[in-house]
């Protein structure tokens, strides 16, 4: 499949299925991950050549935690958009339930590992249930933090691994590649790069 979109996206032309005649491609390509682009290209399973294709813009999307540290109001803005988007007009008074819901059984603290499609399941829960839990299943080694630690207790990174775990982590905590540019005395475009590697983009 990568080999055909490749051909597509280099040759602007494509083959309907079922046709023979080659007709012109005059549409824009837009790909999002939330796997660590690194990773799938060193395991080969994303094309070099059609990742060097697609990456003429790269916008890295914070995760939920991060705008919620950023911006604590961004929590109530997307709790109300997803009750209106459920119940309608009704979503007004159910706002300060779910809140306050999440508030008592997640503390102000939570990852929110499954980012928004889980805040949206949580929603549905707690309109349900009065509770949300939290995703009991995500693994502690699966935060950065740990993961960082882990990696250099095992001695199994490399420098520019090493470099990328770091790099992300602070992204993850200060939000911007220039706060990380300063703590860490590297350039922007070297901060973005090793942000980038952590697999925290959509391309």
């Amino acid at each position: 499949m990568q080999i055909k979109l490749l051909q597509v996206i280099q040759e602007r032309t494509f083959t309907p299925v079922g046709g023979h005649e080659r007709r012109r491609f005059q549409g824009r390509v837009i790909a999002a991950t939330n796997r660590p682009l690194d990773d799938l290209r060193r395991s080969g399973q994303f094309r070099d050549d059609f990742y060097y294709r697609l990456c003429s813009d790269i916008i890295v999307v914070p995760p939920l935690s991060l705008r919620i540290q950023q911006e604590p109001r961004e929590l109530e803005a997307l709790i109300g958009s997803i009750l209106k988007r459920l119940i309608g007009d009704a979503a007004v008074p159910h706002a300060r339930l779910v809140r306050e819901a999440l508030l008592r059984d997640l503390g102000a603290h939570y990852p929110w590992p499954g980012n928004v499609r889980e805040l949206e399941q949580a929603v549905r829960r707690i309109i349900l249930t009065r509770h949300y839990r939290g995703d009991t299943s995500a693994s502690v080694s699966s935060e950065p933090c740990d993961r960082l630690l882990a990696g250099i207790e095992a001695g199994s990174m490399d420098a520019q691994q090493l470099m990328a775990e770091y790099c992300g982590l602070l992204y993850r905590r200060f939000g911007t590649y220039e706060d990380v540019a300063r703590k860490t005395g590297l350039d922007r475009r070297t901060v973005k790069k090793y942000v980038l590697l952590t697999g925290g983009a959509a391309i």
